[in-house]
């Protein structure tokens, strides 16, 4: 097992500007009420919808996602929800906020602020961690009293999730899954495995707040000032922060931080049952270490075909169009369990 990160600013097999179709191209120029005269594609993500900063003859910037309604149905569902929950998320937050939405030539695109920025650097930079650690607390501050309009979207709530999509370890246990590789320790440990990620259902009902639900470290931008932004919220649900807290510091533990004292410190994690954290880890675990295979063939461009659970840890199928999807979920796991192994003693 290796605890190599995947190289998270270079993940993305994307369509560019000029491949997309030309009523899509004149219809986003249109609303931009300019031409594009540049656009600059995102690198990292694992689905294969369009995305990308574009910029204007008149030098106005936005950052566009689109897809292909036909063949990426399920990335323009994402996208609808995502501008609906940007639209409802408290003023002042480091979210990149929405401008518009259109259909066109068979494809659904959003026009969204477009952040200067770019992903934490692996192992953590101390400081880099810090701004986002800075940064979450605010978010999480802001979402502990779910503000009356998010909840009107009708938001997923986690303990539902966890039950239908990321609890994993017990289909193992039962022989529906096959054991996925474990790093020694760990290997004769499934019943505490099983036994452990089962209480995050029970925990994340009792929570009164809202968690982003897919907070990696690619899911944030570190901006030339410093400040840290936070990305793609199509899976805000009923939820506690600290399984977000968990989820986004679990790409940190390769390094060797002292990550178990950062997440008791956090705003985050203040009413966090004792073994939140274990549970987070081991249902964490199961869940990208049981998606882990090589993602499943199909038509990049369709961004169709997942093995196992989801890439982001609040579930959904997303697109397997990126080689390096297996090796996310592969490394997220490893540490994941890693990091639990260590505070369990398992040796």
């Amino acid at each position: 097992m290796s605890a190599t990160p995947p190289p998270y600013h270079q993940t993305a097999v994307r369509p560019d500007w000029r491949d997309l179709p030309d009523g899509l191209r004149e219809a986003v120029g249109g609303r931009l009420g300019a031409p594009v005269v540049a656009a600059r594609t995102a690198t990292a993500g694992f689905t294969g919808g369009f995305a990308a900063v574009l910029t204007t003859a008149t030098g106005a910037r936005v950052f566009v996602k689109a897809a292909d309604l036909a063949r990426q149905r399920h990335l323009a569902d994402w996208y609808a929800r995502e501008l609906a929950v940007l639209a409802r998320l408290p003023a002042g937050l480091p979210v990149p906020r929405p401008h518009w939405a259109l259909d066109a030539a068979g494809w659904y695109a959003v026009g969204l602020d477009a952040v200067d920025g770019r992903t934490p650097r692996l192992p953590w930079d101390p400081a880099e961690l810090d701004a986002v650690l800075a940064g979450y607390a605010g978010v999480a501050a802001a979402l502990a009293d779910p503000p009356a309009g998010l909840t009107a979207l009708g938001l997923p709530r986690l303990a539902d999730l966890a039950r239908s999509d990321i609890l994993w370890w017990e289909e193992v246990a039962a022989g529906r899954e096959p054991v996925p590789p474990l790093i020694p320790p760990a290997r004769d440990r499934l019943p505490e495995l099983v036994a452990l990620e089962s209480r995050l259902p029970g925990y994340a009902a009792a929570a009164p707040g809202l968690a982003h639900g897919d907070l990696r470290v690619d899911n944030v931008l570190l901006d030339p000032a410093g400040r840290a932004w936070f990305c793609d919220w199509n899976w805000l649900c009923h939820g506690p922060a600290w399984f977000d807290l968990a989820g986004l510091l679990i790409t940190g533990y390769a390094d060797g931080a002292g990550l178990d004292a950062v997440f008791a410190a956090h705003p985050a994690a203040v009413d966090a049952p004792p073994d939140a954290l274990d549970v987070t880890l081991a249902a964490l675990a199961g869940y990208y270490l049981t998606a882990a295979g090589p993602p499943a063939t199909a038509d990049p461009a369709s961004g169709a075909g997942t093995v196992g659970p989801g890439a982001g840890p609040a579930g959904g199928n997303p697109a397997g169009t990126s080689a390096l999807l297996g090796a996310h979920r592969r490394f997220s796991g490893e540490q994941a369990l890693r990091w639990l192994a260590a505070r369990q003693g398992w040796h």
